[in-house]
């Protein structure tokens, strides 16, 4: 009870402390912002991240303290700590594309991002600003160092290869392209660009053993003096200067904290590998940052490593057992060494499978999809990895300050061009991954099975078996959702008898389609067709005749989507489904009528949605992203026009400038907007391009 109380508390202490203020609606307005970060993109634009100092034309009341904003182009060599102004379009974080899926806005919130958006005119530099805080010049100085680290990097290594060496060593990883990143999903080697406990074990292991190797040369002084203690030390500070480069990352804050109490354990000559280790450093994440625990990065993180200490506790016990019947052996040395390249690969698999199970329930809840070749892949790469291109990586930042980083880097670079080889190779040979939705029930109950089967260390591992099944159970009992439908009311998805996933616009958004795929398990994105004179609406694609779209449903109705401007009333009994992309409309306008209506401003206060229609009575039930009242990191969403009924504000003609801007009647209980010059959540002053 008591370690739930510090629980909840640690919470609502990160929450209260962090009090992100969002940006309510979009909106255009001049920013002048110091840089916080600079990541150089895959298209050859640059992404910045900008305390924000000042706004103006509009000046925002409620302006964000810190916003991300992409620019074509930024001025030469800009680094961070420096002040740039520029048009920014800002717009606050989306809420999440479907209900149960990942939510920008809570990420968001907890990492201090008020508004995203992009430049409209290319920023320039602004001066120098006020004097920044010590932590903030601390943070400039070490964001200016990982920018250097990265800057060598890429000159001696090129190419995608050279932006994965970057995320290794330097935690860069927005130049990465999509398509890599894409390899090393399918195959499971994503784990690598995270800076997680292999790559912090093995720089450990790299430092210590080089300095004891070292110490060897010296046995008077090695006779005398605790090396492994000295070289326990020495890779404690070379671990912390990673963590330093590799940023705020939840994989490298847990793999550092397990390492450090590992290499202080070796200090105080205490086990220095043991389930105390992992539960030290998750409860100082969680004290720290315990938003950190509804992430994908903390579940798989701590998940495959206490699955990896359970196994390596229970192949231990079951070798002293079995060694105590066993007398042992003499073998030849050839014996000897082929026995040691079967424990190796036996290890390795024996590896990937704990991790890979442990990991993969997280995996397919958050991101719908498993890697059927994780093991073949990890087996293939976890040779490279711990050969050629860890330890020299570790070199080559050793070697820098010297300017001797080159060859090392070489190495690297051969290492990744292999793994990448594998990785595709494997990619292109994959089945389907995707697995579909997964009920919250079913993550519950796996992991459920997954604490008794790591924590208890005797036949109670058993008791994981029911759990196991029920969860089995639950996932095969799913009911996957018939319609997606986005939170702008735009877009709307529908499963087809065929296996395919119809979408209503030509253009589809690429990333919440995609999303929309793996948890419809439909591969096939069929897009509507534009119909001139045709009246029946097919049932597997969508039907487009002066900007409404109809599809039939196989379990009876069809589903319709209406643009702005169109009579409600006048469709009321044309279907099953209605989504109209209106804001001012009343959804009860089809009152005493069986169908669904969603309009804008439902789907603004409630975000994204999703209907199941039943398959006996045809039914529709609907889901919402979101629930009243609103958590901290969605109370910027009443705020915005199409939550408050209002339609999207139109500019007024330069020569009826002088004129009060005409105010659109909200409808009945909503409250009228200020004049868009003075209100916090204005619009845009500038063109959108």
């Amino acid at each position: 009870m008591l370690a739930m109380l510090v629980g909840v508390a640690s919470a609502k202490i990160e929450t209260e402390r962090k009090a992100t203020p969002i940006l309510g609606s979009p909106i255009a307005t001049e920013v002048t912002g110091r840089v916080v970060l600079v990541e150089l993109q895959e298209s050859g634009r640059t992404r910045l991240t900008l305390d924000v100092l000042s706004t103006a034309r509009p000046t925002l009341r409620y302006a964000p303290d810190r916003v991300r904003a992409t620019a074509r182009q930024v001025p030469d060599k800009l680094l961070p700590g420096e002040v740039v102004r520029g048009v920014v379009r800002l717009m606050p974080p989306s809420g999440p594309v479907r209900p149960g899926s990942y939510d920008f806005a809570f990420q968001s919130y907890f990492d201090g991002l008020g508004a995203i958006g992009f430049f409209l005119r290319n920023p320039v530099r602004a001066g120098s600003g006020p004097e920044p805080a010590w932590s903030q010049s601390l943070a400039q100085s070490v964001e200016r160092l990982r920018m250097t680290i990265a800057d060598k990097i890429r000159a001696v290594i090129p190419g995608a290869s050279g932006e994965i060496a970057a995320a290794l060593i330097a935690g860069v990883r927005a130049g990465i392209p999509e398509a890599v990143n894409e390899d090393l999903r399918i195959t499971g080697l994503a784990h690598v660009l995270s800076i997680s406990g292999l790559h912090m074990a093995l720089a450990a292991a790299t430092i210590m053993g080089s300095m004891r190797a070292l110490f060897a040369l010296f046995p008077g002084f090695s006779a005398r003096y605790p090396v492994k203690k000295v070289a326990a030390f020495v890779a404690l500070a070379g671990t912390g200067f990673y963590l330093l480069l590799a940023g705020d990352q939840v994989a490298a804050n847990r793999s550092f904290l397990m390492v450090a109490v590992m290499l202080t354990a070796i200090l105080f000559d205490r086990a220095a590998l043991s389930m105390r280790n992992l539960a030290i450093a998750a409860l100082i994440i969680l004290l720290i940052t315990p938003h950190e625990v509804m992430g994908p990065s903390f579940q798989m993180s701590f998940a495959a490593t206490a699955a990896l200490i359970a196994g390596y506790a229970g192949w231990k016990q079951w070798r002293s057992k079995s060694r105590r019947h066993t007398p042992p052996t003499s073998r030849s040395p050839l014996a000897r060494i082929l026995r040691y390249l079967v424990v190796l690969i036996a290890g390795s698999v024996a590896t990937s499978i704990l991790a890979g199970s442990a990991t993969s329930i997280f995996g397919a809840y958050h991101f719908q999809r498993v890697s059927p070749l994780t093991l073949l892949a990890n087996l293939a790469t976890m040779p490279i990895i711990g050969i050629l291109i860890m330890p020299p990586a570790v070199l080559a930042v050793a070697l820098m300050p010297l300017g001797l980083e080159a060859l090392p880097l070489m190495v690297m670079g051969f290492g990744l061009d292999l793994m990448l080889g594998v990785a595709h190779w494997l990619a292109e040979r994959s089945p389907l991954d995707a697995v579909g939705i997964v009920p919250a029930s079913t993550l519950t109950l796996f992991t459920i099975a997954l604490v008794v089967g790591c924590f208890t260390t005797t036949r109670l591992r058993l008791l994981a078996l029911p759990f196991l099944f029920a969860g089995t159970l639950t996932f095969a009992g799913r009911q996957v959702p018939d319609l997606y439908i986005s939170e702008d009311a735009r877009l709307i998805a529908v499963a087809t008898e065929t296996g395919r996933l119809a979408v209503n616009r030509t253009r589809p958004n690429a990333f919440t389609t995609q999303d929309w795929q793996r948890a419809a398990s439909a591969m096939t994105l069929v897009k509507p067709e534009v119909g001139k004179g045709v009246d029946a609406a097919p049932s597997d694609h969508f039907l487009c005749i002066d900007d409404v779209c109809t599809i039939n449903h196989s379990r009876g109705g069809s589903i319709m989507s209406l643009p702005e401007g169109r009579d409600l009333k006048a469709h009321c009994t044309d279907a099953a489904v209605i989504v109209i992309d209106d804001a001012t409309v009343n959804s009860r306008a089809c009152r005493g009528s069986k169908q669904v209506v969603l309009t804008k401003r439902d789907l603004a206060q409630k975000g994204s949605a999703t209907i199941t229609i039943d398959p006996e009575s045809g039914k529709p039930t609907v889901q919402h992203a979101l629930a009243r009242p609103y958590r901290p990191w969605h109370h910027h969403r009443r705020f915005a026009r199409e939550a408050r009924g209002m339609a999207p504000y139109k500019r007024q003609p330069r020569d009826a400038a002088s004129k009060p801007p005409e105010q659109t009647k909200p409808p009945a209980g909503v409250p009228a907007e200020e004049p868009p010059s003075t209100s916090g959540s204005g619009q845009p002053d500038d063109p959108e391009p």
